[in-house]
């Protein structure tokens, strides 16, 4: 039967008015439904000519149907408007299932309807009305459509299950790591009384070495003198560390921080070799992606000590999403070498007794998330602030530089189980997709 036979198409034209509220719609691809998008005065729409549909009607996109962008209109999008790239169509329930014709729209039949009826560069393919409505399918009795719908549910019952499951897994190996990542922060990845060559280190000796070395680096003119740290509270100490580990400052373990500046960039990122400043996204991952920047004309005013390098730990210091603001990364990997910090990032540098792996644990870690919570964000309402001087308060728990190689190298190798754990899931769930496009395509086969 051909589709125009049970699909008739529905325009009623409105014309917008500025003061009235409207109702949007998305459209997502990979057949991910239809769903109410926003209610706006339509003073904020730019096309004044639309039209209103209504819900249970089947509504595509000509642009996007080839990617599954179809569905059955939402109750909570009736009297939605749409624009003349989505057409509506009324469905003739006397000849075909709704439930039935929805399900068989995310099969690869329908899919390669959709696709032969397109025409177009292939980027910019259009579907053709009228090739569209010309198409056959084989149509089953509406009784037999209703078994199938039941073979469906029956069987989707049965997958929703084991997806549950499969994201159950996930949810347990990112608390896994989280865990891990607390454990190595509180000393519990290393044996206890580890010992150097049959001695005991202690941390304290560290910070003195630290501090020796700060005093001659002021002496130097190399660095500047700072201001004293105030000791570390009972209160601020939220867990018991190994005996030769200690509380300090984050700042009293740095010898210097670097802020970017504040530049006009365009929205594109920097070519390999083109200067680049990097955005908040690029940060906050916890995994540096130097891709996400912005690039700037090569005329910038000297930008020699604020260039990123290989091996930096950079530290986002504001970000418009909540929760984003304080999160650091290690820059592990860098192509392209003429990339800047913004005035939204600071790095710091830090003797080489400290691991900076070790110190970037520590900030990501459960811990190191509830400080940064406790500062709130009072500096403005649209965009999360930390100050340098509040990065320089975060407490460390500090081992000694043996420790924390050791705690970093082990925590490695338990994260990389995480790692093979989650990707056996994630393949799981992939062979699930794929199982269940089978299923429905031989259910619904001619």
């Amino acid at each position: 039967m051909q589709i125009k036979k049970f699909l008739k198409r529905i325009k009623i034209p409105i014309d917008i008015q500025d003061n009235v509220d409207y109702k949007r719609i998305t459209i997502r691809i990979n057949h991910q439904g239809i769903s109410l998008r926003d209610i706006v005065k339509g003073v904020v729409i730019g096309t004044k000519k639309q039209f209103k549909v209504s819900s249970g009607l089947f509504l595509l996109s000509k642009i996007d149907a080839r990617y599954g962008a179809f569905g059955i209109i939402p109750a909570e999008a009736n009297d939605a408007i749409i624009t003349g790239n989505f057409w509506a169509y009324e469905v003739d329930t006397n000849i075909i299932d709704i439930e039935w014709f929805n399900q068989y729209t995310n099969s690869k039949y329908f899919y390669q309807i959709c696709e032969d009826a397109s025409s177009g560069i292939t980027h910019r393919k259009y579907l053709d009305e009228k090739s569209f409505l010309d198409h056959d399918i084989v149509l089953p009795s509406l009784e037999k459509q209703k078994k199938q719908i039941n073979d469906i549910k029956v069987f989707k019952t049965k997958i929703n299950s084991v997806n549950t499951e499969l994201n159950h897994q996930l949810e347990l190996v990112k608390k896994l790591r989280q865990s891990l990542l607390q454990d190595a922060v509180q000393g519990k990845l290393l044996p206890p009384q580890t010992t150097n060559g049959g001695k005991v280190e202690h941390a304290a000796d560290l910070l003195q070495q630290i501090k020796a070395e700060k005093e001659k680096l002021i002496a130097e003119k190399k660095i500047k003198k700072e201001k004293p740290l105030p000791p570390i509270k009972p209160e601020e100490i939220p867990f018991e560390i190994p005996s030769n580990w200690v509380w300090c400052r984050l700042g009293e373990i740095t010898l210097h921080s670097q802020a970017g500046k504040s530049f006009k960039a365009s929205e594109l990122p920097a070519n390999l070799g083109q200067l680049g400043v990097i955005k908040t996204s690029a940060i906050t991952t916890g995994i540096f992606l130097e891709n996400e920047n912005k690039s700037l004309p090569n005329n910038v005013d000297d930008y020699s000590t604020i260039k990123i390098s290989k091996g930096d730990l950079i530290f986002c210091r504001a970000s418009g999403s909540k929760g984003l603001a304080g999160k650091s990364c290690i820059v592990t990997n860098l192509i392209n070498s003429n990339l800047i910090l913004s005035d939204k990032s600071i790095r710091y540098l830090f003797p080489s007794n400290i691991n900076k792996t070790f110190v970037h644990i520590v900030n990501i870690s459960t811990y190191g998330e509830s400080y940064y919570h406790r500062l709130g964000t009072k500096k403005s309402t649209s965009m999360n602030n930390i100050t340098r001087e509040q990065f320089d308060m975060l407490p460390i728990p500090l081992p000694p530089y043996s420790f924390q190689n050791a705690t970093v190298n082990n925590l490695d190798k338990l994260l990389k189980y995480c790692d093979n754990i989650e990707t056996s899931i994630k393949a799981s769930q992939q062979l699930n997709q794929q199982l269940t496009q089978q299923v429905l395509s031989e259910l619904l086969q001619p």
